[in-house]
């Protein structure tokens, strides 16, 4: 599906995408396999070029946010400073979009790594060595607490807890890891949205931010009931927007776990059908955090499932249309510029 592009000049930070090589482990995932294993069967290997292919394919991509995803751990570290290898290796990737030799996209402007939070103090140690190897470029970490009681909803590749955010381990790093006065991006479902209700009640000062809309599912036990659950979704996301330390990402809808579209990878569905699609989902979430506390995300390559990257854009452009310039600006770069402290990248108003 080719399209052209909408409003090309308009600035965009993408605040989510994902770095990585799973060559090694696709073949692991046993027949038939999880939906989103083959979503991402088809870009398993994911670093410079293929970011710079798809953030140079039409729209003006300034800068990107990379977000953590368990990839290039250093395997000659203990178990809680492995994650360290993810961020000096996405510190280089930024490096080499600096030098200006691949144009003025800056991408991995700011890195989100990842911490085990059930450390407890014991993760300041963690922290600190994150900070030193982004040099200058870490702004926080991501620590997923997407559980469900159905393992076909989730698949093999997420372990976390049931109940993570509420644990008393979790919370005493948490803790912890506020006094950084870094950003926290939690992923978790529909269902569990109270957990990141409460915890950003229990710390109103540490900034959160709510990745893909909340994650609504369409996928194994919850196949075909997007409908039923909105209202539930929707209250859910009202309640949250209700705490000013959150914001929320808009997007994720893409993903095999939220099936809009259900049929995928890449089936080639038009950027009208996708706005349509996803219209009450994004439409609800800029209600409930208002246009400063929103970002429109990629989520890339996970959500090319649905879309590609140009016709990606597209599709939130055309659910942007009615907005101010101010606002728009602010969905589809400032808010992410201030949120993970990357203003210098920002053109002149």
């Amino acid at each position: 599906m080719t399209e052209d592009i909408l409003e090309p000049d308009m600035p965009i930070i993408d605040p989510h995408h994902h770095l990585w090589d799973l060559r090694p482990l696709i073949p692991a995932f046993p027949e038939p396999r999880h939906d989103f294993i083959d979503a991402i069967a088809g870009a398993a290997y994911y670093t410079f070029d293929e970011l710079h292919s798809d953030t140079h394919s039409g729209h003006n991509i300034i800068g990107t946010v990379f977000m953590e995803c368990g990839a290039f751990y250093d395997a000659n570290r203990g178990d809680a400073m492995k994650p360290v290898g993810e961020v000096e290796f996405v510190n280089g990737v930024a490096a080499q979009g600096a030098s200006g030799l691949y144009g003025d996209c800056r991408p991995c402007a700011a890195i989100i790594g990842h911490a085990d939070l059930t450390l407890g103090e014991a993760v300041n140690p963690v922290i600190e060595a994150l900070v030193a190897a982004g040099n200058g470029r870490f702004k926080g970490i991501r620590h997923a607490g997407a559980w469900d009681a159905d393992a076909e909803v989730l698949g093999p590749p997420f372990h976390a807890p049931e109940g993570l955010y509420g644990s008393d381990a979790f919370r005493a790093g948490f803790a912890a890891y506020a006094e950084h006065g870094l950003t926290f991006d939690a992923w978790l479902l529909e269902p569990q949205l109270g957990d990141v209700l409460e915890l950003a009640r229990a710390f109103p000062d540490q900034q959160i931010v709510l990745d893909h809309c909340g994650t609504p599912l369409n996928i194994a036990s919850y196949r075909g009931k997007l409908d039923e659950r909105f209202d539930t979704w929707r209250a859910s996301i009202n309640a949250i927007g209700q705490c000013p330390n959150v914001a929320v990402k808009l997007g994720g809808l893409a993903m095999a776990f939220c099936g809009m579209p259900e049929d995928g990878p890449a089936a080639g569905h038009g950027s009208e059908k996708l706005a349509k699609m996803w219209q009450p989902y994004i439409e609800t979430c800029i209600e409930a955090f208002g246009t400063d506390r929103a970002m429109f995300e990629s989520n890339y390559p996970v959500d090319r499932w649905g879309a590609s990257y140009p016709v990606l854009w597209n599709a939130f452009k055309r659910l942007a249309q009615g907005y101010s310039a101010e606002e728009k600006r602010a969905l589809f770069a400032g808010n992410a510029a201030r949120i993970y402290d990357i203003e210098h990248i920002l053109p002149a108003a």
